[in-house]
């Protein structure tokens, strides 16, 4: 049988070989012009979740601070009036005892020994704060509040309703300017109720430093023919999103970029001893 001839498989002299191919200049810059423009749609985005989240812990804060005032105000719950324990029989005291009480400073001071105490601490303590406020407080041993126990002012968040500290009104009829408060500023009285008495909410503690005030206390001017005039204790911190946060003496939280704008907001309520 004759032998047949092997014919070897075919081989293509023009086979393709397989390279690597990289990306062209041109390539690489209209991938880094999407990936900008992606940034440049969501970034807003994410400030606008960043402040919003922020913004959330801030009435959370508040609303701790409205909490505790409850309690702090009413007759049977209050833990500690400190020194105001026997004003009024025991049943009143000044909106400033409770502000060195949510502080813990003066007859408060549960800092240790040290003569002044930086918050926020290495134990995560740094109560009343808003989270867009990043400067440190200062707390300094037998102060009061009014006298410089809290600092410095440009870093303080909150401020408090100076109409629940001192009264126009009580001072021009001849009494005392400073108010005594009760466990009836719970309730309220028939034209105000307590949803609608501003307690505490978010200050500019840079501008009240450059009105020679105390960011702890503020109110607006209204119709104050002086110990309120000319906004001297007016410093709002409208930095959520140009808004204000504001707790109430019921205890809920509201928001706002128009706080004297709010009809049923009673910024001028003062309490009638």
């Amino acid at each position: 049988m004759a032998a047949r001839d092997v014919i070897p498989p075919m081989r293509s002299d023009s086979r393709k070989r397989c390279r690597a191919r990289g990306f062209t200049l041109i390539e690489i810059l209209v991938v880094i012009a999407i990936l900008a423009t992606l940034v440049s749609l969501l970034l807003p985005a994410m400030r606008g979740t960043i402040a919003s989240a922020r913004s959330f812990r801030c009435q959370m804060a508040l609303r701790g601070v409205a909490f505790d005032f409850a309690n702090f105000a009413d007759d049977q719950l209050h833990p500690n009036r400190g020194d105001d324990a026997s004003l009024g029989g025991g049943r009143a005291f000044r909106l400033e005892t409770f502000v060195e009480y949510e502080y813990s400073v003066d007859e408060f001071w549960s800092w240790g020994p040290e003569e002044t105490y930086t918050l926020p601490d290495l134990r995560g303590n740094d109560p009343l704060r808003c989270p867009e406020i990043k400067g440190n407080i200062t707390l300094t041993r037998g102060l009061p509040c009014s006298q410089g126990a809290i600092g410095p002012p440009r870093n303080v968040s909150f401020g408090f309703n100076e109409r629940l500290r001192r009264s126009e009104r009580q001072l021009t009829a001849g009494g005392s300017q400073w108010v005594l408060l009760t466990s009836r500023i719970l309730e309220g009285n028939g034209s105000v109720s307590p949803a609608q008495v501003p307690l505490s909410w978010d200050v500019d503690g840079a501008r009240a430093v450059q009105v020679n005030s105390n960011p702890l206390f503020s109110t607006p001017s209204l119709d104050s023919p002086q110990m309120y005039a000319n906004n001297r204790y007016w410093y709002p911190g409208m930095r959520h999103n140009g808004g204000l946060n504001v707790s109430f003496v019921d205890g809920h939280v509201a928001s706002t970029r128009s706080p004297l704008q709010q009809g049923d907001w009673a910024w001028g309520f003062e309490p009638v001893r």
